[in-house]
């Protein structure tokens, strides 16, 4: 009698772990992240996901009709690592087939969805990304850290936090060609100043020019010179607007630093009072540097008018010294609009920027999106798949040009979350968001990722030193 009441258990237990939904559905399943069809690197962290409010949900992976991994969950799925490695990696190339059935209070019988799709690209994403991490306020800074992650597992560890610079504000990350041993930082205390790290050497350097701090940086790819915008950053607050705050500079020019000599070069073009430059980018080759534009307005009354387009001069890498003639790339005057954050792709062909309906700080406008330039044929065009309602701003492409990640408040508006974003042929994939263990830490966090970066290996820093270099006299 004992034997036949253990058989019992273990068969309602099989029947109850083997649920098979009563309801089909011809709509794809609405899970967090959204991961339906994406395009994904073979070297990325688990996609665990989840739909919210669900009781019981089960996925399975298949691919040619034999499947590869099924999964079951209360309300999310936590995908194992090692599996999950190794499907990427017998799997590049191909598209994955995803079944999701879920049981809820709505559908308490179960309700299959329709499947989609993952595709596992044969191009590898680099191996970490570096972030400052904000809370989403307009003043508030006393907990902020550069972060940096790795993106085939769910690994995060500071670069440096405010802890170790006297509680004040870290900012303007750069690498040098996204290599790890090579970077710059600014840290805004009695005891910062902009702290250059080269090959392990590390260094505090106080650059500045007419009594302003060096502020939006980018490398040169020879690793010798950095170019600045040195900005006078401001912010209004509105009542009656759709964005609440602006952000303006009331003085911007550019400089180049040379890390060598520890010498700040100025072109007098770029260092008058009619215009206002910034956000510096060089081209990979190193022959050409990038900047935004716009004539000087009365601030902060007339920051509707301010649009910025993205000028191109030859620069000279034995001298440090920028050339002739000046190019317009993109003139906001007659194409509309206003341009920030010019990247150039690593084969030099496609030119990515912020454009908002005015401005120079995008993620404060919502209707700021991500435009592309193809360099060859000067055509301007809005890429397809990667923008979304809500502010898409702060990009980065990846070493081998396949991959962009960027800075997007399309979630729920306030705080931005990191997404990447497969690109071909001159178009983008849709853009999947940064994995995490628990599909809901992106939004429980409630801090913003902001400047993401990039980088080809973990950054070994000394943080003890690092500290100790940024501590004010007292």
């Amino acid at each position: 009698m004992k034997a036949i009441f253990y058989i019992f258990l273990l068969t309602l237990f099989c029947a109850c772990s083997e649920r098979t939904p009563r309801e089909h559905s011809s709509e794809l399943p609405p899970i967090f992240p959204d991961y339906t069809n994406v395009t994904i690197p073979p070297n990325i962290a688990p996609l665990n996901f989840g739909i919210r409010g669900a009781e019981y949900i089960r996925v399975t992976i298949s691919y040619a009709d034999k499947t590869l991994m099924e999964l079951s969950g209360d309300e999310y799925i936590r995908i194992s690592a090692k599996a999950w490695r190794k499907m990427l990696d017998t799997h590049k190339g191909k598209a994955l087939t995803v079944n999701v059935a879920a049981w809820t209070k709505e559908h308490p019988d179960g309700l299959q969805y329709n499947s989609f799709t993952i595709h596992i690209a044969e191009e590898t994403i680099d191996g970490h990304v570096a972030y400052r991490l904000i809370p989403p306020g307009y003043i508030g800074w006393n907990k902020m850290a550069i972060m940096q992650r790795d993106l085939s597992n769910f690994d995060e560890t500071p670069i440096i936090t405010n802890n170790e610079n006297e509680g004040g504000c870290l900012n303007c990350h750069n690498f040098c060609q996204g290599n790890p041993d090579r970077y710059m930082l600014h840290a805004r205390n009695k005891g910062g100043g902009t702290v250059i790290v080269k090959d392990g050497k590390m260094e505090k350097k106080d650059i500045s020019i007419h009594a302003h701090n060096a502020t939006y940086p980018n490398w040169h790819p020879d690793g010798r010179f950095i170019a600045f915008s040195v900005n006078d950053v401001h912010q209004s607050f509105y009542s009656h607007c759709v964005s609440k705050i602006e952000v303006f500079d009331n003085f911007s020019d550019l400089i180049i630093y040379d890390t060598k000599t520890d010498r700040i070069i100025e072109d007098l073009r770029f260092a008058d009072t009619l215009q206002m430059e910034t956000f510096p980018a060089f081209s990979p080759d190193g022959k050409y540097l990038y900047f935004c534009s716009s004539p000087t307005h009365i601030l902060p009354f007339d920051v509707d008018s301010m649009a910025y387009s993205i000028l191109r001069v030859p620069f000279d890498v034995k001298t440090g010294r920028t050339g002739t003639p000046v190019d317009t790339v993109y003139n906001a005057h007659i194409q509309g609009g206003s341009a920030s954050h010019p990247r150039i792709s690593p084969d030099g062909q496609y030119l990515l920027f912020a454009w908002a309906e005015s401005g120079t700080f995008p993620i404060q406008h919502p209707e700021s999106e991500l435009m592309m330039i193809d360099l060859k044929t000067n055509k301007l065009y809005k890429p397809d798949n990667i923008n979304a309602q809500g502010a898409d701003s702060y990009h980065n492409w990846s070493s081998n040009g396949k991959w962009v990640v960027f800075a997007s408040r399309r979630i729920e508006g306030r705080t931005t979350n990191l997404f990447f974003s497969y690109f071909a042929n001159g178009q983008f994939c849709k853009p999947f968001m940064l994995p995490q263990k628990d599909p809901e830490q992106n939004v429980q966090r409630f801090f913003s990722y902001n400047v993401p970066e990039f980088i080809k290996g973990k950054v070994d820093v000394d943080r003890d030193a690092m500290s100790a270099m940024l501590q004010s006299k007292k």
